[in-house]
């Protein structure tokens, strides 16, 4: 029977409830058990899909084409179990099944409630994603106190009553402040939050206390007092310069062990060398290169955390420190591409809508010209194509129906807005609802031999897709013609996969890909990825080859 550890937070978002969840399932995985993770998330939207990058950050994508949260990114990161469907849910979600049972008649004429019908349907939905596993990590979204996330954290508590004994444990991370005007820690945030839970049934078995600095033991006691948990399951969790530190921060404090203990769990002792060879090489790199990365929410990395992980994995797997800078492709419009000449290499990553595309345009452009090493991604695929339609293929204002309609060349569009009839174009626009209408998820192609993505992954590439523009069929061999290299097609639609320069004749490039899909969801820091870590030592050859020419 699956054991659960409901992992709850306090006072503030954002300090990290994701990433302690996930370094703790990473070490209980390092002790032989089974775990997987799940994550509530209390907001009515059905899934994350049509919410923007600025308020929410970024989408991450199962290989089961789920939309999800970007915390199943860490998940994913820190343990070796996939995540799918059943591992994030929200309250549209719940609400949405409850209603269509109701209307079904399934409630046999009764008043639908929040308890137990709610609740009820959120414990089923925790079940079916715990199924089968040792231990199931269930991260509550939210803060404690939120009205949103009430139904979820009764629920956790109905739960643990229901369950049979030492089956739950329940983890609470919370904020203790440092006040620099007075020169000390407060602990009294922690107290209050503990309180608020506390008061609606549940219990804490440790404290996860986030703070900027480490909590001296009688800062430790005292919320141990005041909180009444026991003092060594007081944790005290620091801010570190790399997340994949936090695994043996709780181990060092017994985390582990207190859940065991609590569950009644004898296994192994944890081994955590994987984490400690990757921390040391991420302290000790032997080279260091800078890459730009050229996108539309600069302003906050969370809308390319998966994106910024695998850099930092690629560099990993390189020994190369990788300094990454975000440049604003909207503003690139205005003061043009020279500012990229510093870079090693260029990376334009994914995104939607037309404000800043045509900087993206101008930065591929910029790299196919001066030989820079570039990465396009999803929407950085298609701009680099519209580049080359333009500039090399003499494609007159060559666009994307997504941000012109009217174009004359829509190289890139829908495919229901492409259909050939006696060798004419015919653009036929539908509207529907953005969510849901998307290609989504894991897909498998074969890569086409004696290509640069031949040598990244070799016969087949399977990845993960979100996006609802591709590269337009009716354009494809008047593009290659031109120069361009369509290296991998999907198996049944033929649409564009990886599209890339070549290395030798008119357009040569050293290194210069597009692809469709987003690589970025399946990179982990102990395996890489061997698309960015390609990318990385394409950098470092062009940093290399930088200095012989400056040299000479």
């Amino acid at each position: 029977m699956t054991k659960f550890v409901f992992v709850t937070g306090g006072v503030v978002s954002s300090l990290g409830k994701g990433i302690a969840a996930a370094s703790l399932a990473a070490i209980l995985e390092s002790r032989g058990l089974k775990v997987t993770m799940i994550k509530l998330d209390p907001y009515i939207n059905v899934d994350p899909g049509t919410m923007s990058p600025f308020q929410h950050g970024e989408v991450f994508v199962t290989d089961d084409g789920a939309e999800t949260d970007l915390d199943l990114g860490h998940y994913e990161r820190f343990i070796s179990t996939r995540m799918h469907k059943v591992n994030n849910f929200t309250t549209g979600q719940i609400y949405e099944s409850v209603i269509r049972k109701e209307r079904r008649g399934e409630y046999l004429g009764k008043t639908v409630q929040v308890i137990p019908h709610i609740t009820n349907e959120i414990q089923n939905f925790i079940h079916r994603g715990a199924e089968g596993y040792d231990v199931a990590l269930v991260e509550i979204g939210g803060t404690v106190g939120d009205i949103e996330s009430l139904p979820f954290l009764e629920a956790a508590r109905q739960l643990s009553l229901r369950a049979p004994e030492n089956s739950t444990v329940f983890v609470h991370l919370t904020l203790v402040p440092y006040i620099a005007s007075a020169g000390e820690l407060k602990t009294k945030p922690t107290q209050h939050s503990v309180q608020k839970l506390r008061e609606i049934g549940i219990y804490p078995d440790a404290l996860l206390c986030r703070a900027d600095r480490a909590i001296p033991d009688d800062e430790r006691a005292k919320i141990s007092l005041f909180s009444n948990v026991r003092e060594d399951a007081v944790i005290s969790v620091w801010d570190v310069d790399t997340i994949y530190k936090i695994p043996q921060m709780l181990h060092d404090q017994g985390l582990d062990t207190i859940v065991c203990n609590k569950l009644k769990l004898s296994p192994p002792k944890a081994d955590l060398s994987i984490w400690s060879k990757l921390v040391y090489a991420i302290d000790h790199p032997e080279k260091e290169v800078s890459i730009c990365m050229v996108g539309k929410y600069v302003d906050l990395t969370e809308s390319y955390k998966s994106l910024i992980e695998a850099i930092r994995h690629a560099g990993i797997h390189t020994n190369c420190k990788v300094n990454i800078d975000f440049l604003d492709s909207e503003e690139m419009e205005t003061t043009g591409t020279d500012q990229l000449a510093k870079y090693d290499a260029i990376l334009v990553p994914g995104g939607f809508g037309k404000r800043g595309v045509e900087g993206k345009i101008a930065t591929a452009q910029y790299a196919r010209e001066h030989k820079v090493p570039y990465l396009g991604i999803c929407l950085g695929m298609q701009v680099a194509l519209i580049e080359f339609a333009r500039h090399v293929a003499g494609l007159k204002n060559a666009n994307s129906t997504e941000f012109d309609p009217d174009t004359e060349n829509p190289v890139i569009a829908l495919i229901t807005e492409w259909q050939n009839r006696s060798g004419q174009l015919e653009q036929r626009t539908e509207k529907s609802d953005l969510g849901g209408t998307m290609r989504l998820g894991a897909q498998t192609c074969s890569i086409e031999p004696g290509t640069l993505a031949a040598e990244i992954y070799g016969n087949v590439v399977t990845e993960r897709h979100r996006h609802r523009y591709e590269a337009n069929n009716l354009y494809l061999d008047e593009l290659k013609k031109a120069g361009l290299v369509i290296s991998a097609l999907t198996p049944t639609e033929k649409l564009c996969e990886i599209m890339e320069l070549p290395k030798t004749g008119e357009h040569a490039h050293p290194w210069y890909m597009g692809v469709q899909y987003h690589p970025e969801f399946k990179s982990t820091p102990r395996d890489g990825h061997p698309l960015f870590t390609a990318f990385i030592n394409a950098a470092l050859a062009n940093k290399e080859a930088r200095a012989k020419g400056n040299n000479a």
